[in-house]
């Protein structure tokens, strides 16, 4: 029975951490081309990233660290950015098309 329990606790573990966690490709992606359609970044540290106009329509950045990150001039239409930490992030003209801000608001700002 406790070897059960122990497994299943395992288990239930490794399951929890992979569905929040993001994409790795999809990072490596993001830094090599500044391009991420469709990305899935969710809880990725991105604090401090230099993301000047980078392109990423509907890429998932929920729950991601985005503090002190430069998001100037970048696309981020429908992007998802619930629970996103975005303290100090620069997004001087960012494209904020159909945007899910990180209290779950939705922008329309640059379409």
């Amino acid at each position: 029975m406790k070897l059960t329990l122990t497994a299943l606790t395992v288990a239930a573990t490794m399951f929890a951490s992979s569905a929040s966690a993001f994409d790795p490709a999809d990072l490596q992606k993001l830094k090599d081309t500044y391009e991420c359609r469709f990305c899935d970044l969710t809880d990725a540290d991105l604090s401090s990233a230099s993301l000047m106009r980078a392109d990423l329509p509907r890429a998932d950045l929920s729950g991601a660290d985005l503090s002190r990150a430069d998001l100037s001039d970048a696309n981020l239409s429908a992007a998802d950015l619930t629970g996103a930490d975005l303290s100090y992030t620069r997004m001087n003209g960012a494209i904020l098309c159909n945007t899910t801000m990180p209290d779950g608001s939705v922008i329309y700002s640059g379409c």
